[in-house]
């Protein structure tokens, strides 16, 4: 399974290529996942009715992956080795990693300044085929 981020899932929601491809494929091939913090970003990001429809489309098509007691574990796992380096990457992106980390999932995602300092975070690739 493939765990896509909000910057992934906006741009396929507003027709971007590659992404809009890619997302359709792992659509139909019932690879997709996102989190419930990426539920959270896209739903509070969506202003108008009409994109409120298609965020609530979109997020229908996916498994929505929850932050359990073990994620959370791992997020702050990873929060304290990279505040400690001076590298934080904020709340809600420790959380996602946390959330792929403890399921061995692979990440999505265009913001990879961020999650390759990630010790063990697997991120596909965002052309080509999978992941």
């Amino acid at each position: 399974m493939i765990v896509a981020d909000s910057d992934v899932l906006i741009d396929s929601l507003r027709g971007r290529k590659p992404l809009v491809d890619r997302v359709a494929l792992e659509l139909k091939m019932g690879t997709l996942a996102t989190t419930v913090v990426n539920c959270f970003e896209l739903l509070s990001g969506a202003k108008t009715e009409s994109g409120k429809k298609k965020v609530e489309k979109l997020l229908g098509a996916l498994t929505i992956l929850p932050v359990d007691e073990g994620a959370a574990r791992r997020a702050a796992e990873v929060r304290r080795q990279l505040e400690s380096e001076g590298l934080g990457i904020g709340m809600a992106d420790y959380l996602i990693a946390g959330i792929c980390l403890e399921r061995d999932l692979v990440l999505l995602t265009r913001n990879r300044q961020h999650f390759e300092r990630i010790a063990g975070l697997a991120l596909g690739r965002l052309h080509g085929s999978s992941p």
